[in-house]
């Protein structure tokens, strides 16, 4: 038997960064992404040899380990065993025995959320194998809670989301990490000529979202309050560019939205500037 998971990449249209505490926590996110045709892949093959094999097939690395309830961190495919702990010890508190193998069609680094969306495929495997009933919140949450506090990886809210709903998402965050996905119903010949307008390439560079976080997290707690407030105002305008940009794809006036997102590369400038 064969457990098979995918889960697709996002690009982030608008309002990237307002899903970051505190700037969530206080004013409240908006972001507006897409989900493309690149994907996460996830297969579970089930063994009775007590061991757990890691494999992950894009990136040449793999791990074996003795079944238990708790994998060691390594450095070693270590997303991959956080899921497979947190799914241990919050849903069956027992060992098992499976081999996974995993592939992601884009490289770590690229900016289309891939580290979060292996996270959802992963645990999309083990709910299907396991017949654990979590809904596509649920799922996002815990991959959430599984890189953000159990992994200690700086970041938002909006990549475990825009992957386990797929699709088109006007997504609004509130404190207490509270999230609400507004799917949307765009025409098809909009998203056609989107698609057209949009070209998506590999510069074959990388960059850590950890440290543009980090750097805008930084930046809003700072004690210099000019600093801080350049940094505030810049996200109030990024919010707001979710809007525009929803209103733009609703409506079809595709047009419009390279100017959305150059306004909103130009404000996310000035928290970025001092990494």
């Amino acid at each position: 038997m064969l457990i098979r998971a995918k889960s697709p990449l996002r690009i982030g249209l608008a309002g990237g960064g307002t899903d970051v505490s505190p700037y969530c926590d206080m004013y409240g996110g908006q972001i507006l992404n897409a989900c493309i045709n690149m994907f996460a892949y996830a297969t579970i093959e089930p063994t009775t040899n007590n061991k757990i094999v890691l494999f992950s097939a894009d990136r040449n690395e793999f791990d074996e380990q003795d079944s238990s309830l708790s994998l060691i961190y390594n450095q070693k495919l270590d997303l991959i065993k956080a899921v497979y702990n947190r799914i241990v010890k919050d849903f069956i508190n027992k060992p098992l025995s499976f081999k996974i193998t995993t592939y992601v069609d884009a490289p770590a680094g690229s900016g289309l959320g891939s580290s979060s969306t292996l996270v959802v495929t992963v645990l999309k495997a083990f709910v299907e194998w396991l017949k654990l009933p979590l809904t596509e919140y649920d799922i996002a949450k815990l991959a959430w809670s599984i890189e953000r506090e159990d992994m200690n990886m700086s970041g938002g809210l909006q990549d475990q989301y825009a992957t386990a709903f797929g699709g088109f998402n006007y997504m609004e965050f509130q404190n207490n990490h509270k999230v609400i996905v507004n799917p949307l119903r765009i025409k098809k010949s909009y998203i056609y000529e989107l698609e057209n307008n949009l070209v998506l390439y590999y510069t074959g560079t990388s960059r850590l979202s950890a440290q543009i976080i980090d750097s805008q997290i930084k930046e809003m707690n700072s004690n210099n309050s000019k600093q801080s407030n350049t940094t505030i105002e810049a996200l109030h305008r990024i919010k707001e560019s979710a809007t525009n940009m929803k209103n733009a794809l609703l409506t079809g006036k595709i047009n419009e939205i390279g100017e959305i997102l150059d306004d909103a590369w130009q404000n996310k400038k000035d928290i970025i500037i001092n990494i």
